[in-house]
């Protein structure tokens, strides 16, 4: 019987297509998991306590935005990734001047590197940040991205109102 083959295919497809709908809308178990290991970030304050600092605000040639990285220099260091410790966290300029929490960033300098099976992406160098070879993944956990919970950009953010662009 030729349609078995057939219905196995169509239910993978289905369930790779939903997987992804689910991403993309905020569903996601490790971005439910990111945001309930980091929502102290909320307040960028708790991020510059616990030792984070900015760097300027990151937005892509070919449209959308990361935010304002906040670093924490000393978690860059880590080489295991821990959920409760993104060595970025990313945070949306507003027009009010306030800065609102949109995802995270986990970075590793060893790899193949994942947190929670998802694998990290593989930047090699030279790059734009002056780093050697490592492993990234953000987590959209906050802010819905259409490209998908763990692109690098979000047409959905946008620096426009990053002091000093």
């Amino acid at each position: 019987m030729k349609i078995v083959p057939w219905a196995r295919g169509l239910a993978l497809v289905l369930s790779i297509a939903l997987g992804g709908a689910a991403a993309a809308d905020g569903h996601n178990p490790l971005a439910d998991h990111v945001r309930d290991a980091n929502g102290r970030f909320k307040d960028v304050k708790v991020a510059v306590a616990e030792g984070y600092t900015p760097i300027p605000c990151a937005s892509g040639v070919d449209g959308g935005a990361m935010g304002v990285h906040y670093v924490n220099g000393e978690y860059l260091k880590d080489e295991t990734p821990d959920i409760k410790r993104p060595q970025a966290v990313m945070y949306e300029p507003l027009p009010d001047g306030k800065m609102e929490l949109v995802a995270v960033e986990y970075i590793a300098s060893k790899g193949p590197a994942s947190l929670e099976g998802q694998l990290f992406s593989f930047t090699g160098a030279p790059n734009r940040y002056g780093l050697g070879p490592f492993y990234e993944l953000h987590v959209w956990a906050w802010k819905a991205n259409p490209r998908g919970t763990f692109a690098d950009m979000n047409p959905n953010v946008t620096c426009e109102h990053a002091h000093g662009k």
